[in-house]
């Protein structure tokens, strides 16, 4: 294999743009739902709007085939409560996941997992998506569940009697959603970045009525005008992280996850709340080995742990989730470090596969790792290295390398506020996935994708189809064109360094008032000075530097967030300095924070602002359930 710089060695050049550049010409399209983001969520908005009769388009920044968290798969269906198999009821399992956070949940958002995610398999199931065993490979693994051939999670089904999460066949689904996408007459915009959300008159608070965008190959313009708008295109990464490729990426997102519906929709004036929550790096950067590299990990449930002497450790591989109930809290490496001191246990650890029953090593090497995200990289790679997990153990870092730096973080649970209809506070804009407050994980997108989809339908049979604002158009032109108008400049990759290092100095785990305050300064300074030499020599440099200001953007609502809330919280993992009590009752709420004529406005929620979860639910569903029942 030649790089890239090997090539340009040899070839003395940088290669010409592939592409033919249209930088300044315009296409417009006109559509009664428009979906941002071609993800989980993205992809069942389109088939559902499309179900329901709509005209849909979808703006997808990479390839939907694959793009977004969940396009290279996933192992397990979670918090799957109306399935067959499930000992409890959706509503009560609804209402348990919103109370695990403190109360932080997303009830509505968890309501509807509950609720219509099983529904939401099966007809994956009938697009070409694998959920069951059907050829009986994995017949005699634990949880399996010979009837309907569904392979039940032992271990990764809180309370361990559950059976609410299935372990799926994940690298189908997105190959599956495209092509029912395509089957339904849904036109997909690939390589296409949103750049902005156009609204009634240009105002800002008014009904949003489509959106701007940009062809990251060719350059050119594109405008969408819709009587209704879906944000599908997840939150944001890498704010705390300087460069990529030193410190790596969060690995279950990929560097395109940079936050454009979030700085679109607060352009816009959307509500947001949760903004403040951030969190270490769970998922490793690339200064450690990826979690995958070693066992306990979701997708290793039912790997043993064993010490360097092949003493087996008391490790359950989920918090709660496990055989051995040692540490309920958390994976017990606390304890285990201070064993190590001690002499207890000897260093390094390992995932002691080959201790394991044939079947049961088979159903974690064979389908949870291949089917998880791109778990199955690491399986070719080691497979084509010689590993046998029926002899060879697989190496465990989590305790060599701890956990990762309190400065590396990552957004974690802020988003929009919606309400029943999974509108947001805007006229016309629909929220769904990782756009929402406190979301879930992979059939969580894909549940509240397909209930988006069809209210935004609904919502499009009386809305008109209103005028854009030329002058709106016009502005957000010459904003993302900027780049490309200079000949010289600072690099994306610079701009995005700084804006990490504000965020590791100013708001990461020390956060007082005046580093807020300085923070925003520094951030200021970056928009006013900084930004405006961008430089960008194509298409997809230019791309880069609009995530850039996405990132900018997503940072400072991340301050301001910070700022408004005035108490420490455990839920939130937001410790202030000079506000050290741990959730107190009066800040016990959401904090909410939105633009309004370009200023500031912050206010609260009361945790249980959805209400009543079933009571709600079925009065803003008659229809769907009488369907499904």
């Amino acid at each position: 294999m030649t790089t890239f710089q090997e090539f340009i060695g040899n070839e003395g050049h940088v290669p010409a743009w592939p592409y033919a550049i249209r930088y300044d010409q315009e296409q417009e399209i006109e559509t009664d739902v428009l979906i941002i983001g071609g993800g989980i969520a993205g992809c069942w908005a389109a088939i559902s709007a499309a179900r329901k009769g709509a005209k849909v388009a979808l703006v997808e920044k990479s390839a939907t085939v694959r793009s977004g968290a969940g396009g290279p798969g996933c192992d397990h269906w979670c918090d799957t409560a109306a399935n067959p198999l499930s000992k409890v009821d959706p509503d009560e399992w609804a209402r348990e996941l919103t109370k695990s956070f403190g109360g932080y949940g997303c009830g509505i958002g968890r309501e509807i997992q509950c609720r219509e995610n099983y529904h939401t398999l099966l007809e994956l199931e009938k697009m070409g998506g694998k959920i069951r065993d059907d050829e009986d490979r994995f017949k005699g693994v634990e949880g399996r569940d010979d009837k309907t051939k569904f392979l039940i999670s032992p271990r990764m089904n809180p309370f361990h009697d559950t059976n609410v999460v299935i372990r799926v066949w994940g690298t189908t689904f997105k190959p599956a959603l495209k092509k029912e996408c395509g089957r339904l007459g849904v036109k997909i915009y690939d390589r296409i970045m949103a750049t902005g959300l156009l609204t009634e008159k240009g105002v800002q608070g008014g009904r949003v009525i489509g959106a701007t965008g940009l062809n990251c190959r060719t350059g050119e313009f594109m405008v969408f005008k819709s009587k209704a708008t879906i944000l599908c295109s997840s939150s944001g990464g890498s704010i705390w992280l300087m460069n990529t490729e030193l410190a790596g990426y969060n690995t279950m997102s990929p560097r395109a996850v940079s936050g454009d519906g979030i700085a679109m929709a607060w352009r816009a004036g959307a509500e947001f709340t949760l903004m403040e929550r951030s969190g270490i790096m769970g998922i490793t950067p690339g200064f450690k080995h990826r979690w995958y590299t070693g066992a306990g990990d979701a997708s290793f449930e039912n790997v043993p742990l064993v010490d360097g002497n092949g003493k087996e450790l008391p490790i359950v591989t989920e918090p709660g989730w496990g055989k051995k109930d040692v540490d309920r809290m958390g994976f017990g490496w606390s304890a285990i470090r201070e064993d190590v001191m001690r002499g207890k246990y000897a260093l390094p650890f390992y995932g002691d596969f080959p201790s394991m029953p044939a079947i049961e090593r088979k159903v974690t090497w064979n389908m949870l790792l291949e089917e998880e995200c791109t778990g199955k990289i690491i399986v070719d790679t080691y497979t084509e290295a010689g590993f046998d997990p029926s002899k060879d153990q697989l190496q465990n870092y989590a305790l060599i390398e701890g956990s990762s730096l309190p400065q590396w973080r990552e957004a974690n649970g802020g988003g929009l506020v919606v309400d029943w209809d999974l509108r947001t506070s805007l006229e016309g804009l629909y929220a769904a996935g990782t756009q929402l407050f406190s979301p879930g994980d992979h059939s969580f997108a894909a549940a509240t994708g397909r209930y988006a989809g069809r209210k935004a339908a609904v919502f499009t049979r009386t809305a008109n189809q209103p005028t854009a604002s030329k002058e709106q158009i016009s502005m957000e032109k010459e904003r993302i064109y900027a780049p490309i108008k200079r000949s010289n400049g600072i690099d994306w990759k610079e701009l995005h360094a700084g804006i990490a290092r504000v965020m590791q100095y100013f708001c990461s785990e020390y956060k007082t008032e005046s580093l807020f305050k300085m923070g925003l300064d520094s951030l200021h300074e970056i928009e006013e000075k900084w930004a405006p030499t961008l430089f960008a020599s194509d298409p997809h440099k230019l791309m880069r530097s609009l995530e850039d200001l996405s990132m900018l953007t997503h940072a400072q609502i991340i301050i301001h967030a910070s700022r408004a809330r005035r108490a420490s919280s455990k839920f939130l993992g937001f410790n202030r300095i000079d506000y050290p009590q741990l959730d107190p009752p009066e800040w016990h709420k959401f904090i909410t924070v939105k633009q309004e004529n370009g200023e500031i406005k912050t206010g609260e929620r009361i945790l249980d602002y959805c209400g009543n979860l079933k009571e709600n639910y079925e009065a803003h569903n008659r229809d769907y359930i009488e369907e499904h029942d």
